[in-house]
Parts: C-alpha cells; sequence; structure tokens
C-alpha cells in the first residue's frame, strides 16, 4: 500500500513514522513535510489547501497513493478530502461539511444539542453587546472562544473581564461563550468510518506555555498517554456518551463523518462534559498515543477510508507508556523567532532510541542539510518507558540534549501524573 500524508508539522512526522513501521506499506510520502518527514517518507512540494492540486499529486506517477491521510484542519475545513474523493482515491479525513465540526464551534454544539452530547452551557455572540451580555450571565472564570479555526489558541480562559471583552472583540466575527468547566481535561481520538467508532487509548496534554499552567494558550506543549488516574471504564462511557451519538447525528444530518474525531473533555464534578471537537489528529496527543499503538497504522486508516472498520481487529497497544515534550521557538507563542541553527538532533538517536526520538514541527533544511527552525513548536521529543517516571525520564534527557538558541520547554510534562502512579494514586 501507497500512502499520502498531507501536512508539515510533528503530527504528520509522527503519523509518517507509524506508516513507514507498517509492513503492508511500502511507500510513504509527504507533502509539503519537513526535514523530520523527509526522513521517513518521500517528500513533495504541494499547496495543502488546494484540493486540485492534492488529488493530482495523489493520482501522479510519482506517488499513485492507494490511501490519502489529510493531517490538519485547514485542508480539511477547505475541502481537500472531497477533491480527492472525486478522483477515485480513499481518503482518511472528513468532508468539508462534516469538518466544520471543528471548523465552527457554533455548527459542534448545533450537533451535539441533536445528539444530547453533555457540553458545557454557551451563547454565540456577534456583536459586542451580545457577547459582554453572555460573559456577564456566566462570570468568572471566562472562556472565551473564536467560533472559527484558530490553530488551538483561539480561547482564552481568565478571571480578568477585560481580556476577555478585547478577545471577544478582537475575533471579529462570531464568538463563542461558554460556562468553565472544571476538572482534569481529557484528549480521546477516535476512528471512524462514519458507522463503527473505534476508540484509541487517552491522552492528557498541556496547552498553557509555561510549567504550572501558567502563561497564554498554546498549541500544545506536551502530552502523556495513557492517563494511570482515569477510570478504566471512562472510554467505554465516552465513546457511548459522546464519540458514537456526535457520529450518529452527522450520520442522520446527511453529512457522515469518516476520519478521526477528536473529542476535548473536562471530566467535571457533573461528569464528562466535551469541551470542543476536532477533525483530525491533536498535536502533542498524536505523538505520545502512536507511540503506543501497536497495531499497523497503514491498515487501520484504510479500514476507515473505504467502510471496513466493523470487521478491523481489535486494536493493541504497548503496556507501558509515552511522554511527548515540545521544544518551542524563542518568543512562542507571541512572536515565535525562526531560521536558528538546531543541533544534538544526532546525538538523541545515537544515545537515546529507539526508546526517544524527536519528531520534528516547524523545521526546514539547508541545501547542506543544516537544520533550523522554521516555526512555533519546533520539536517533539517523544519517549516510551514501562511507566510514566521512566518515559519522562527518557524524554527530558532526549531534550536536554538539544541546542536552539534561546528555545523554551515545559519541565512538568506528566509529573503530577507520574508522581501520583509512583505513590499509588492511579
Amino acid at each position: 500500500m501507497r500512502i499520502l500524508v498531507i501536512g508539515g508539522g510533528a503530527r504528520e512526522h509522527a503519523i509518517c513514522r507509524s506508516l513507514s513501521l507498517d509492513p503492508e506499506v511500502s511507500a510513504v510520502h509527504c507533502a509539503p513535510g519537513n526535514a523530520g518527514t523527509a526522513e521517513v517518507a518521500t517528500p513533495h512540494t504541494v499547496d495543502p489547501l488546494d484540493g486540485a492540486a492534492v488529488a493530482e499529486l495523489a493520482a501522479s506517477d510519482a506517488v499513485r497513493a492507494d490511501l490519502v491521510v489529510i493531517g490538519p484542519e485547514a485542508p480539511l475545513v477547505a475541502g481537500v478530502a472531497d477533491a480527492v474523493r472525486a478522483r477515485g482515491i480513499p481518503v482518511f479525513g472528513p468532508s468539508a461539511e462534516a469538518a466544520m465540526l471543528e471548523g465552527s464551534k457554533a455548527f459542534a454544539k448545533e450537533v451535539m444539542a441533536g445528539a444530547n452530547v453533555p457540553t458545557a452551557r454557551s451563547y454565540v455572540c456577534t456583536t459586542p453587546e451580545e457577547a459582554d451580555a453572555a460573559l456577564d450571565a456566566f462570570g468568572p472564570p471566562y472562556v472565551v472562544k473564536d467560533d472559527g479555526l484558530a490553530a488551538g489558541k483561539g480561547v482564552v480562559v481568565t478571571d480578568d473581564i477585560e481580556q476577555a471583552r478585547a478577545h471577544a472583540r478582537a475575533c471579529g466575527g462570531a464568538v463563542v461563550i461558554e460556562e468553565f468547566l472544571d476538572g482534569p481535561e481529557v484528549s480521546l481520538f477516535a476512528v471512524t468510518d462514519g458507522e463503527t467508532v473505534v476508540p484509541l487509548q487517552p491522552a492528557q496534554d498541556f496547552k498553557r506555555a509555561y510549567d504550572a499552567d501558567e502563561g497564554p494558550n498554546t498549541g500544545g506543549m506536551g502530552a502523556y498517554s495513557p492517563l494511570p488516574w482515569a477510570d478504566p471504564k471512562l472510554v467505554d462511557e465516552i465513546t457511548a456518551t459522546v464519540l458514537e451519538p456526535t457520529v450518529a447525528e452527522l450520520r442522520r444530518r446527511g453529512t457522515p463523518f469518516s476520519g478521526l474525531l477528536y473529542a476535548g473533555l473536562a471530566l467535571t464534578s457533573r461528569g464528562v462534559r466535551v469541551i470542543e471537537f476536532n477533525a483530525r489528529f491533536g498535536d502533542p496527543e498524536t505523538q505520545a498515543v502512536l507511540a503506543r499503538l501497536r497495531t499497523p497504522l497503514g491498515g487501520l486508516l484504510y479500514a476507515a477510508a473505504t467502510g471496513a472498520l466493523a470487521d478491523f481487529p481489535a486494536l493493541r497497544w504497548s503496556e507501558g507508556a509515552a511522554v511527548t515534550v515540545v521544544v518551542a521557538a524563542h518568543g512562542y507563542p507571541a512572536k515565535p523567532r525562526t531560521g536558528d541553527v538546531i543541533e544534538g538532533l544526532d546525538e538523541i538517536e545515537r544515545a537515546d532510541g529507539p526508546q526517544a526520538y524527536v519528531l520534528h514541527a516547524g523545521t526546514k533544511a539547508d541545501e547542506d542539510g543544516t537544520v533550523r527552525s522554521a516555526g512555533g513548536r519546533v520539536l517533539s521529543v517523544t519517549a516510551t518507558g514501562t511507566d510514566l517516571t521512566e518515559a519522562r525520564e527518557r524524554a527530558y534527557a532526549a531534550v536536554g540534549r538539544v541546542r536552539l538558541a534561546g528555545a523554551h520547554h515545559r519541565t512538568d510534562i506528566a509529573e503530577r501524573a507520574a508522581a501520583a502512579a509512583e505513590a499509588g494514586e492511579g
């Protein structure tokens, strides 16, 4: 099987890496990719938002794709999956209509209401006056979300009413203002063909830029899986009350969802509540989750793309843990600096592999092979271990080998969960 992956971040590097390890996958291609994906996939140049160009590349003699996997949300909302399907090529990723589950938070709220899925109470506001009234109705902490795509950074959670009002106005269009949800957050992915829903293992990510959840929201500064503190029945509960009803509601509406359904959840004192849906693998949770998946990825994604999930064998997972730590550029998330040389990557491979490895995100390679930063989140350093403590130790040892001027990372990814598990509280 020949597979084309669309995208150029650490999520796509993780997907390409897993596909390259699948014995049934004969060739992996990636467009546009980055300096890391080029090590496990043949790179190609394409505009990820141009459906016709992506479809042409997939059908070309150079690729001859049996499956196209679309990584980021923007191409999905732009209808790239539809263009590729129109060429008769199986696609892992929802249609543009179904991808509005992520493309519009207001639409997601409508779907959840129709599916009776538990979520936060909310108002969709289109004027400053409506936003002010909604903020007054809920009180602090204030939760203000840009209705459209914002690369994981369109949400502000604050006790400062003026900051909340400023964000609502800055969004420029519709905003969703909702009640604050207490309790720990969980990310759960599910692979679906529009009928059958196959959940993956849950993960937890860290959105704030700095330790102890300080600083602004980011696209994610790290993640870990599994969650030793979570109820063993949690995945079954979320599948039954959130994932399956949502897929059924979209099918009922005539917009079946095929691909990766990502539920961001809060485990509140009143039960599980959906914070948001995404229409694709999350970043950085994907890096940690795929590190533990033992079922070959290519076959799983192809089964979803071709409506064959009902007959797919149960997924297999490693019994250990995985931790991902994001190394971010100087100035991230406000004004990340790019063009800095990245060193130490070969040292990680020699000293820590295969238990620790680097997944590239915002990187590019010069003609002489020099790797430079090319984005805000530059690297996802991922490690596995028998438990979270060992995985953390390996991940941070590998992070310590990275040399990137002005870079920063959180030092507390999975710290509390590992400590609790060590103490027997998990």
